[in-house]
């Protein structure tokens, strides 16, 4: 059975040779397919822009641009129907990164789900792992680009939660010494989002924005705290929308309000400064104390070993 398989086979290629070689001896000349390539050069060089225009086309609009319309598509039919919400939320706590949608994130799971899916089996192939080992290298790698880009989402709120921590006391210090100068509380704020840069700048100049186009104060105030999940900043909107809701002067609130958030920053300080000797533990024990004993005791620990040596022979 083995050899009419082979001898099958044999036959086969063969016949596909044989037919190679027909096809290009009853070919035309040379010529007349040089001539048929320049015809076709002098067409498309000659051919309107609006019908060369989807052959110009860059790789990224051909090629790339309909991969991720198909990514995005299966993104929506795999995630469940709240999960637009959930990414947009992610989204507005990252400060809505240029580029980033709730349809693209969906898209770049996807995508990173079948990218890490590709790498991790032919890497696995490649080194060689048993069954177990391979299909719980891949199902993890797979999980961990399906989950990239909210860990990105995550990183990049994280980053810029710190940023607006380190930011509110000097805001809210200028944002009171404006006020106790005579501004009003928007145009305080103005003055704040233009001196200053960052996220919390940014935030200010948005919630002036959603002001100007009609929305009230109250509401402006409370989404500047739905956007952010800092917690000095929220108890200072709170404060700010009970001042404004029961006639209570801006500038004293705003000066309560200064203080308590700078000592809270110097609590925070101090607690980051009681962890470092905690931190600092483990480089120190696994790093730079086995240095220093080979540094300190290296050169006795040879001499022993030749005061040994040399009382044995």
């Amino acid at each position: 059975m083995s050899g009419t398989m082979m001898f099958i086979g044999i036959a086969l290629i063969f016949g596909a040779l044989v037919i190679v070689i027909a096809t290009l001896a009853l070919a035309p000349h040379n010529d007349l397919g040089v001539n048929r390539s320049i015809e076709v050069l002098e067409a498309l060089t000659s051919a309107p822009k609006e019908m060369t225009a989807e052959i110009d086309a860059p790789f990224g609009d051909r090629v790339l641009l309909p991969l991720l319309a198909r990514a995005q598509g299966l993104g929506r039919r795999l995630t469940p129907a709240d999960a637009n919400d959930r990414i947009h939320e992610k989204l507005e706590l990252a400060g809505n990164p240029r580029g980033w949608t709730s349809d693209r994130v969906s898209a770049g799971k996807v995508v990173g789900f079948f990218a890490a899916l590709a790498v991790s089996l032919i890497l696995a192939l490649l080194m060689g792992l048993s069954f177990l080992v391979t299909l719980l290298f891949v199902v993890g790698a797979s999980v961990a680009g399906y989950m990239a880009p909210n860990l990105y989402l995550y990183q990049q709120a994280y980053n810029r939660a710190e940023q607006l921590q380190r930011a509110l006391p000097d805001a809210i210090d200028l944002l009171t010494i404006s006020v106790e100068s005579g501004l009003g509380f928007d145009a305080a704020v103005a003055q704040v989002a233009r001196n200053t840069d960052g996220p919390l700048a940014e935030e200010f100049a948005r919630m002036l924005q959603e002001m100007q186009i009609g929305r009230g104060r109250t509401d402006a105030l409370r989404s500047l705290a739905d956007r952010t999940n800092l917690p000095d900043l929220r108890s200072f909107v709170s404060a700010m929308v009970q001042a404004d809701s029961f006639g209570i002067p801006i500038a004293q609130v705003l000066r309560v309000q200064s203080s308590e958030i700078r000592v809270k920053k110097r609590q925070w300080a101090e607690e980051m400064a009681q962890k470092v000797p905690v931190k600092i533990l483990i480089p120190l024990i696994f790093c730079i104390l086995p240095c220093l004993f080979i540094a300190v005791l290296g050169p006795a620990g040879i001499s022993i070993m030749d005061s040994f040596s040399g009382t044995v022979e």
